[in-house]
């Protein structure tokens, strides 16, 4: 009996230690607190069959959500909380994968990639890697959660996997969308309120693809978009900010030229999106539209 009992004790240890590390599943459980309300977005479709939901671990810790197509090995967005910074980028971190879409046995915690000259099959296979980008010289690496949104070393250490990384042109990702971002950064900085503001950053997909040998690797985005929505806000700011709180968004073209980034309101946004490849007509970023704090009270009186 002793044996089967040392088994049987081993089995659930095991069972214990992938359950509290899973990463990657069919649902947000486990990291809904970087969803505004806890409400993931409704409508973002991609491939059918192949979308994984990853909560993006770290150190231990889940530090966003991305949600990941596994056959254009794309992500689709990335949901993260917005933390006050200064904007500076860490400089210094390895390139990471997630385990657990390459084997369901790994552990929940992102990982180093192996060295670049010998990819391994199962990672390669289930995602893309450093190789992808080799002789896709148009393009650059772009964090769809950008670390400068991050204030913490670990936060922005977790932004450098590539499950939330997609192909953008590099001048548009240099120059026009990099300042898109810290011009974001610097609103929510002066003007959000409270602990927590939410932001999603995502793509709409084309035909589009990079190549690597005869295999097609990597979906191409058409667009890159974001929305934020920070329910508590400064009420004294400027009125050339004030109207783009408690929400706004933005789109932008991933093409060489005609990449200005266009701000709109919300539902510009979410009505522009509904009309692009493999997205449902009841698409909602956040729920209830990111209501404002005083919006919840007067529902509350009624």
């Amino acid at each position: 009996m002793r044996p089967l009992r040392v088994y049987l004790l081993a089995l659930i240890l095991l069972a214990g230690i992938w359950l509290s590390g899973a990463s990657v599943s069919d649902s947000f459980k486990d990291c809904r607190q970087f969803f505004y309300m806890r409400a993931a977005p409704t409508g973002i479709d991609g491939t059918r069959g192949s979308l994984k939901r990853i909560c993006q671990r770290y150190g231990d810790k889940a530090r966003y959500a991305t949600l990941y197509d596994g056959s254009r090995r794309l992500p689709l967005f990335s949901a993260y909380t917005f933390k006050k910074n200064d904007g500076k980028k860490r400089m210094d971190t390895p390139w990471m994968y997630e385990p657990q879409l390459a084997s369901g046995n790994e552990g929940g915690n992102m990982k180093v990639l192996p060295p670049s000259d010998d990819p391994e099959p199962l990672i390669q296979e289930s995602q893309a890697v450093l190789e992808d980008y080799s002789d896709a010289v148009e393009y650059s690496r772009g964090l769809l959660n950008p670390d400068q949104h991050q204030a913490d070393q670990d936060d922005k250490a977790s932004t450098y996997t590539l499950t939330n990384v997609v192909p953008q042109i590099t001048d548009f990702l240099e120059e026009t969308w990099s300042s898109y971002l810290d011009t974001v950064r610097r609103r929510l900085n002066n003007f959000c309120r409270g602990k927590q503001s939410y932001v999603v950053t995502g793509v709409t997909v084309s035909g589009a693809t990079i190549r690597r040998g005869n295999e097609d690797r990597m979906g191409i985005p058409k667009h890159v978009w974001l929305a934020y929505c920070c329910p508590r806000f400064d009420r004294n700011s400027p009125y050339e900010v004030r109207f783009m709180f408690p929400s706004y968004g933005a789109y932008a073209l991933n093409e060489q030229e005609d990449h200005g980034v266009m701000e709109v309101p919300l539902k510009t946004l979410e009505s522009f999106l509904k009309k692009q490849t493999d997205m449902d007509s009841n698409l909602a970023i956040f729920y209830d539209d990111c209501a404002s704090e005083n919006t919840f009270k007067k529902k509350r009186k009624r």
